[in-house]
């Protein structure tokens, strides 16, 4: 069986609409033929919020906290809930919807992109396995999140450890293409994370902050040794190839391309209407 050849972009650290905005530019230039699948790793400079196409931005993000942290805040093409983004390697998967093999049901579409990232953790040393609802009150609590925060729960094929989630995924299909995206978390700010949301009372929020600290964790939190960015990069690499059965040729955007990146960066995603426009 002839491996396929998909590209390999490391975009490295970058801010929050260039990095919502080449996913994007991705996205449709696979859709019009100009470029193969791809995989993308990178970072976020500053560590940002990033909150899915569909959410209240307002309602549910305090925007207080946000700037009191210094953080970027950007809303992404995908759905989902809020993100934090900081110490992790974010991963992106462009691929048409009639790539052989990829299911048309979204879940199970997840679950064939996903097996990259079951790949990686399992070279990094850690158990990791793929979150399914057991019972139809689990089932029932990913149809109705009970907060803005992605990693309060894990969703169909998002990959757990030690019965917490590790690592969270959105997905689109738009113009033929899949776009899956996601975090995979190196170290995690608690505290962080449960103060820059929205609770509708105090007992509540502190449902919501034992909970997540149930339920999230992250890579160096479980290992029983520090690991750094670059061997997780290796391994997800590696990851993918083995999971998708493909083999990645590495990238770098010709100055045409970069220029388009951001000029939508500049145009869509730095700006109010696109950020807060729900």
């Amino acid at each position: 069986m002839v491996t396929e050849k998909w590209r390999f972009i490391d975009s490295g650290n970058c801010d929050p609409y260039y990095n919502m905005a080449l996913d994007e530019a991705l996205l449709d230039w696979h859709s019009q033929g100009k470029i193969p699948p791809t995989i993308r790793f990178y970072g976020w400079n500053p560590d940002t919020l990033s909150i899915g196409y569909f959410q209240k931005a307002k309602k549910e993000i305090d925007f207080v906290m946000l700037k009191k942290h210094n953080l970027g805040f950007v809303r992404r093409l995908t759905g989902g809930r809020g993100v934090l983004h900081g110490h992790e390697l974010t991963y992106s998967v462009i691929v048409s919807e009639e790539y052989p093999e990829m299911p048309k049901n979204v879940t199970e579409a997840y679950r064939v992109i996903s097996q990259g990232l079951l790949e990686g953790f399992k070279l990094l040393g850690l158990d990791a396995y793929f979150a399914v609802p057991k019972t139809e009150e689990e089932n029932n609590s990913l149809k109705k999140p009970r907060s803005s925060n992605c990693f309060d729960v894990p969703s169909w094929y998002e990959l757990v450890v030690e019965g917490r989630k590790i690592a969270g995924s959105a997905q689109t299909r738009q113009k033929g293409v899949i776009l899956q995206h996601g975090s995979i978390l190196l170290d995690l700010d608690e505290d962080k994370v449960l103060s820059i949301f929205k609770y509708p009372s105090e007992r509540v929020k502190e449902q919501m902050q034992r909970t997540f600290r149930e339920k999230a964790v992250a890579i160096n939190a479980i290992a029983n040794r520090t690991i750094e960015l670059k061997e997780v990069k290796e391994a997800f690499q590696k990851g993918f190839e083995l999971g998708l059965n493909v083999e990645l040729e590495s990238y770098v955007l010709t100055t045409e391309e970069e220029r388009y990146v951001q000029q939508l960066a500049k145009n869509k995603y730095s700006s109010d209407e696109w950020n807060y426009r729900r």
